[in-house]
């Protein structure tokens, strides 16, 4: 089954390719995504990471407060969407 992390703190010049490489060296990922600015385009500077739930506190333990392009990314369990 596949669990959902949020990754924070992520560089503005990071694409969803480079977020996914950096994520696989830790587990197996299922799909990377980063938020964006409708209007612009331009990264929001979080996004979501899915990964295998067996790997997920692994992959979260390794990963959160781990450097990307300088900046020390906050990695968390994503929660779903209240409505």
């Amino acid at each position: 089954m596949a669990k959902t992390l949020y990754v924070g703190n992520i560089p503005w010049s990071t694409k969803e390719a480079d977020l996914q490489q950096f994520f696989a060296q830790y587990g197996e990922v299922i799909e990377c995504r980063i938020i964006t600015e409708r209007a612009t385009g331009r990264s929001r500077g979080y996004g979501f990471v899915e990964v295998n739930d067996d790997n997920l506190d692994d992959i979260m333990e390794k990963t959160n407060g781990a450097e990307l392009e300088g900046r020390k990314l906050v990695v968390n369990e994503a929660k779903p969407r209240e409505q």
